[in-house]
């Protein structure tokens, strides 16, 4: 048994409160480490890095009410999820002055128009980061009058996220930004680090661990226990089966001259990164080699993963995984890898040794015993058990059902995938909210509840496995210990995968803490030492009291400088250069995701989101743009569900000038579909619905594209946006074709040789098979698939 930190005696003869105008008295303990945090954060934009449960919210309370207090205007703090949202917008009602309508929280199930009325007179809005993206570039807000934004779980401002745009576009707008992002991991690279700070436009970075002086009298006792479980050797002889298997796939790899000979082991990377330059060698045209190989890694990767659950999981959750697998097999949309493990002999082996066993993991028995003691020696207690799957956590909590003093409730993240209803925001917080109250006293979480949950009586956490990453395993463990002494208890079946990720998970906080250290000397602006004393515990008025009324505090400008400006993005300039007038462009509301959109919005257009029924983006009323990214394109081919012949039918029907743009450049190598299909499919497209196809590089590519054809159609054409073409009624014929058309696998062409053939919609339903065949381009499959459609029972 590991202890994690020392024991601190933490009770005092008095405690000091934090005075502010705005905070409400005799409520918030003064820590000397928090209010030296908040200084700094106050003189410029701050990243700030605190380990969990030491009062990161409190630092931004801090900051929120100065800068509130000091200038006129609103503060926002942003954080990932609805339940964060809720947990924090509850925290600032109970500790501030501010009226509690003037504290307002903004979700997606809050109508837009009620937002806009919420934001007027709000002082503090709290709210997820893309209901603030969507109002954005819907202009229903903009960021003048804002004076701070603390970005809570500041880690994830990295690559497409919308802390990212929601930062840049504070930068443009604000007259005087000031930001705050707080993290407890921020990564263990110098490059992800810095691309936080980056992104955010934070020129400061402040770290604290749990060994500097003025933190560790708030530290609590955290024991931290690594349990090691052998494998029953009846779960190994599952594996034994399928490494056979995986063995052969390897073998057959080194065959084709993919790997060296002498391998008989590729990890997950070395696999990923195999299956990249195969797909990239197939730009330059087909090769069956190439194909094989492809296949054959999607097959070692799906027989790895099941060897992964079947060791460190058990056979429960390998049942379940081999139930998708045999349903992806058995779909018209399966993959041939998935189709060939299925009819595998030793597959097949180790699926019928599955159904014989009567052996289940001993994890599910340490996890009850533990629970269990934690429960009845402690019955006001709460636990946390962590699983990386969702099959997992469904299994320990059915696990844990029926055992005394022990009322488990499942808590999973909002996707909902094959036979797996996810939770709805609103039930989240409910769970939530009966966990704290007692109602539950043991969650069974995915990853959903790693970041910020603050539920004080969380004495136990409990890892049902390690994990690699260092920022989930800091999370993790930060759900206890935030009050008072905690346990973390990690499981760790002996020789499995789990061993290989106890280890990189340890390194990798090792470096991070090292990293963050580094960092921190060298962007340090001003010494700490200078904040001390700044922060009173007297009556407002009063020398040594932040916020007092006509005062300036030593070390704090009234106003802060505007922090370095990031350098332009190379995309961003390429569409400033096209942008003369301001443009109009609908967006579809689900393109948000893209980036499509933020770059549009970005170059200085009216960018109005919306719902649209036909195409993506409208830039006038004869054109109308439907974007695919490749593998968008490719699995709209595959999948019957995502039907793309049915969407350019409505698109050309709509509108004049019907434009699709495929964007990327992995179009003949992200699926394993033959070039000739493919380009079969663009011929169709080009000539049968007679739309134009453009390939663009990325999102930003693609929003220089749009522009441009806007501002051909806008500036040039005199043309404005319309969300119906000009043909907006259909002629009888043209909605007799759309009819026939609407059927999977027909196309404009061949509805219409279909009318001409039999002459009416009726007739053409009541043709058999060997009729409909009679009509030029109509071959058995679809024929059958008419006919199908057309007589089978309805069973919605």
């Amino acid at each position: 048994m590991e202890t994690l930190l020392p024991q601190q005696d933490t009770d005092k003869q008095t405690t000091d409160f934090i005075t502010h105008w705005l905070i409400k008295p005799n409520a918030i303990e003064q820590r000397l480490y928090q209010l030296n945090l908040a200084a700094a954060a106050l003189k410029q934009s701050t990243l700030v890095v605190l380990p969990t449960g030491l009062g990161k919210t409190i630092v931004a309370l801090i900051v929120i009410a100065n800068r509130l207090h000091r200038m006129k205007g609103k503060v926002i703090i942003l954080s990932p999820t609805k339940p964060l949202v809720e947990q924090h917008a509850s925290f600032l009602k109970k500790f501030m002055t501010l009226p509690p309508d003037e504290i307002v929280v903004f979700t997606g199930s809050i109508p837009p128009t009620k937002r806009i009325a919420l934001w007027k007179d709000a002082r503090v809005v709290v709210s997820t980061p893309q209901v603030i993206e969507n109002d954005l570039l819907s202009h229903r807000i903009d960021l003048s009058d804002v004076i701070h934004i603390t970005f809570d779980e500041a880690h994830r401002s990295v690559g497409n996220y919308a802390y990212v745009y929601i930062a840049e576009k504070y930068q443009s707008q604000a007259k005087d930004p000031l930001v705050l992002g707080i993290t407890a991991s921020p990564g263990a690279s110098s490059e992800k680090i810095e691309e936080v700070c980056r992104n955010l436009s934070t020129s400061n970075v402040q770290v604290r661990t749990d060994d500097d002086p003025d933190v560790k009298p708030y530290v609590h006792y955290r024991d931290l226990e690594w349990r090691h479980i052998s494998v029953p050797v009846e779960i190994k002889g599952l594996k034994d089966s399928m490494q056979r298997v995986l063995d052969d796939r390897v073998k057959q790899l080194a065959k084709l001259d993919f790997i060296d000979p002498n391998r008989n082991y590729l990890n997950k990377r070395e696999l990923l990164d195999l299956q990249s330059r195969l797909q990239s060698g197939l730009r330059s045209g087909p090769d069956q080699r190439v194909f094989k190989a492809i296949s054959l890694v999607a097959e070692i990767l799906k027989v790895s993963h099941a060897i992964e659950i079947t060791e460190t999981q058990g056979p429960e959750a390998l049942a379940k995984y081999f139930e998708r697998l045999e349903h992806e097999a058995g779909s018209k949309s399966g993959s041939k890898a998935s189709r060939r493990l299925v009819g595998d002999v030793h597959m097949r082996q180790a699926m019928y040794a599955l159904k014989e066993l009567d052996v289940t993991h001993p994890k599910l028995e340490v996890v009850k015993d533990i629970v269990s003691a934690q429960l009845r020696n402690n019955p006001d207690s709460r636990v946390i058990i962590f699983t990386n799957y969702r099959d997992m956590s469904e299994l320990v909590t059915r696990n844990l059902e029926g055992v005394d003093n022990v009322r488990p409730v499942r808590f999973v993240g909002q996707a909902s995938k094959y036979k797996d209803t996810g939770l709805t925001q609103k039930q989240q917080v409910a769970i939530l909210d009966q966990f704290r109250s007692g109602e539950y006293n043991a969650l069974v979480a995915t990853s959903v509840a790693e970041e910020g949950l603050d539920i004080p009586a969380t004495d136990l956490v409990l890892f049902y496995e390690p994990v690699p990453s260092e920022i989930r395993s800091i999370q993790r463990k930060g759900r206890t210990g935030r009050s008072h002494a905690g346990k973390v208890v990690v499981l760790v079946a002996k020789g499995t995968k789990d061993e290989a990720y106890y280890w990189s998970s340890r390194r990798k906080e090792k470096t991070m803490n090292s990293k963050m250290r580094q960092l921190s000397d060298t962007r340090n602006v001003q010494p700490l030492g200078e904040t001390l004393g700044i922060f009173g515990t007297g009556t407002p008025g009063t020398p040594g009291t932040l916020g007092t009324p006509g005062t300036v505090v030593p070390g704090i400008p009234e106003q802060s400088g505007l922090p370095e400006q990031p350098a332009e993005k190379a995309g961003q300039k390429q569409l400033l250069d096209y942008s003369g007038e301001k443009l109009q462009i609908y967006v579809d509301r689900r393109e948000i995701r893209s980036g499509v959109a933020r770059a549009l919005e970005s170059a200085g257009n009216d960018v109005i989101l919306t719902t649209l029924e036909v195409g993506d983006y409208i830039v006038s009323d004869r054109v109308a743009i439907e974007r695919k990214t490749d593998i968008d394109f490719l699995d709209s081919i595959i999948d019957k569900d995502r039907n793309i012949f049915g969407q350019l039918s409505d698109l050309a029907r709509t509108y004049d000038r019907p434009v699709l743009i495929i964007e990327g450049d992995n179009l003949y190598a992200a699926r394993q579909i033959h070039p000739n299909a493919i380009r079969g499919v663009l011929a169709s497209i080009a000539t049968d619905f007679g739309i134009p196809i453009i390939s663009t590089r990325d999102a930003e590519d693609t929003a220089a594209l749009i522009q441009v054809i806007a501002k051909r159609e806008q500036v040039d054409e005199k043309r404005t946006p319309s969300l119906h073409g000009r043909k907006t009624a259909m002629t009888l014929s043209e909605q007799q074709e759309y009819i026939i058309s609407s059927m999977s696998n027909i196309g404009p062409v061949a509805a219409r040789k279909l009318l001409q053939h039999f002459g009416s919609v009726e007739s053409v339903m009541r043709a058999g098979p060997d009729e409909l065949m009679e009509v030029e381009s109509i071959g058995p499959k679809t024929a059958q698939r008419i006919r199908e459609v057309v007589g089978s029972v309805y069973k919605g």
